[in-house]
């Protein structure tokens, strides 16, 4: 970073909550110089959890679920055009509209879109529909009010799990069909995926697991049904593309920047890398479009699309922003989120990804609350509560002190806790819904070794060499 950090020009590309966060976070450290905010969507920042539950139950219009501001955050606001391109050689964004905007930092902030059916004529029927925007709630919640026959839910991820308990929550019939074994099971592992099955069950779904929709079937450019790979056939009138995120990182295409598919990399300090591992003084990232090294998970690459991590990481990036080395912070936060479907509040704190092992340290299945606490390589890592919250702040401190795994007796408020299981982690690429967390990293212990030869004495790193 060059000139002084508190002056000169900020572009932030994304209308999101990490970027408005961001926003706020970097007048209230004292940047006083221009900031622009870019948006794709025509509307200011909006809160994305209400979409699937208080919108589609009818609580609250899709258009109010604007974003409270903090602070002022006196900003040129550029919504409704996208950014196209990025020439870091220059500092310049490019924007669809033929715009060039100059910056003297850049923070990336463009989340990530829904992904949308893989047959294009198939998803252009009416009455197939994906949830992730505003505009989206809106179109599905008229179409749960006009009461449709039957809602098909592909993918049993969280936020299709929502959206299936909202349609039993109005009486409406609803089908979830899941590649993997059970709902919830990309972020939660076997065991809870399996109450969550039986939750989803015991309300009334249709739940097909371990099958796929082949194909979405239409007369006269309208959905009808689905036929599924295990040859049954579903009729719906109304289908809902559950099938996880895509980041949106494609303008960043030729930037040189470290981005793909799994996002944007960083350091714990919110700056990019390049695509040589060089990281970068003048773009920053947060949000679900980030990849960063986290220490407690053993330096993996996380990507985190929960609303915790984009406001805490939106506020460490702003403050490195407009700070000197010595004085600038990591992002360390445990990683935390919440949902509530079909009578359950879950709440999570760590990452039950990253296990090999899970306990119900507290309640049981049978009595629908519980704590399950989840450890890897004999260390706690996460800890997952079923209506039953208090504790969360307990494990926390574990997660955060390397505690050992299992947990000593001091954390149960109740009879002896049984013996750890495998916490049956699957494959992502088994399951239809995509991961609230992506672990995209490498295990500390496959590091390749760098050797150097031919100068006075040849070094060897500690690592372990690879083949």
């Amino acid at each position: 970073m060059t000139g002084e950090p508190r002056n000169g020009r900020i572009v932030v590309v994304g209308a999101s909550l990490a970027g408005l966060r961001a926003a706020e976070a970097l007048r209230a450290n004292g940047f006083a110089g221009e900031l622009t905010i870019v948006g794709d969507e025509p509307r200011p920042p909006y809160d994305r959890p209400p979409l699937s539950k208080q919108v589609l139950l009818g609580r609250v219009r899709a258009q109010d679920v604007g974003l409270p501001r903090r602070r002022a955050v006196d900003a040129r606001w550029r919504l409704g055009v996208s950014a196209t391109g990025l020439d870091p050689s220059v500092k310049r964004v490019l924007l669809a509209d033929g715009d060039r905007l100059r910056y003297d930092r850049l923070l990336i902030a463009t989340g990530t879109r829904a992904r949308p059916w893989p047959h294009p004529e198939q998803a252009a029927l009416d009455g197939v529909l994906t949830l992730r925007t505003v505009d989206d709630a809106g179109r599905l919640a008229d179409r749960l009010d006009a009461g449709p026959r039957r809602v098909l839910v592909i993918g049993a991820g969280f936020t299709g799990s929502e959206i299936a308990s909202a349609c039993r929550e109005r009486g409406l019939d609803v089908t979830v069909v899941e590649r993997g074994p059970a709902p919830l099971v990309g972020a939660l592992g076997g065991r809870l995926g399996a109450l969550a099955a039986d939750a989803q069950r015991a309300h009334g779904v249709d739940l097909r697991c371990g099958v796929t929709v082949s194909e979405l079937r239409g007369t006269d450019g309208r959905l009808t049904g689905a036929d599924l790979s295990d040859g049954s056939r579903i009729d719906a009138d109304v289908a809902v593309v559950a099938l996880g995120a895509v980041r949106n990182t494609e303008w960043l295409t030729g930037s040189g920047l470290a981005a793909g598919p799994r996002g944007v990399a960083c350091d714990a300090g919110c700056r990019a890398f390049d695509m040589y591992g060089i990281v970068t003084d003048d773009v920053f990232v947060a949000g679900d479009v980030a990849r960063f090294p986290h220490p407690l998970f053993e330096y993996q690459m996380l990507s985190l699309e929960h609303w915790g991590n984009a406001v805490a990481q939106a506020e460490v990036a702003a403050h490195n922003m407009v700070s000197a080395g010595p004085d600038r912070r990591p992002h360390l936060t445990v990683p935390a989120f919440w949902s509530s479907q079909f009578g359950l509040n879950i709440k999570s704190v760590g990452v039950p990804t990253f296990s090999d092992q899970v306990m119900i340290a507290q309640g049981s299945p049978q009595e629908g609350r519980l704590v399950a606490v989840y450890g890897y390589r004999g260390r706690v890592t996460a800890a997952v509560s079923v209506n039953r919250a208090k504790w969360l702040e307990h494990y926390r401190h574990l997660i955060e002190s390397g505690a050992p795994f299992p947990p000593g007796p001091g954390a149960a408020d109740g009879p002896p806790a049984p013996s750890p299981v495998p916490s049956d982690v699957p494959d992502p690429a088994a399951l239809s819904h995509g991961p609230t967390v992506a672990l995209t990293g490498h295990l500390p212990d496959l590091r390749l070794a760098v050797v150097h030869r031919g100068g006075p004495a040849d070094q060897h790193s500690h690592d372990q060499e690879q083949p």
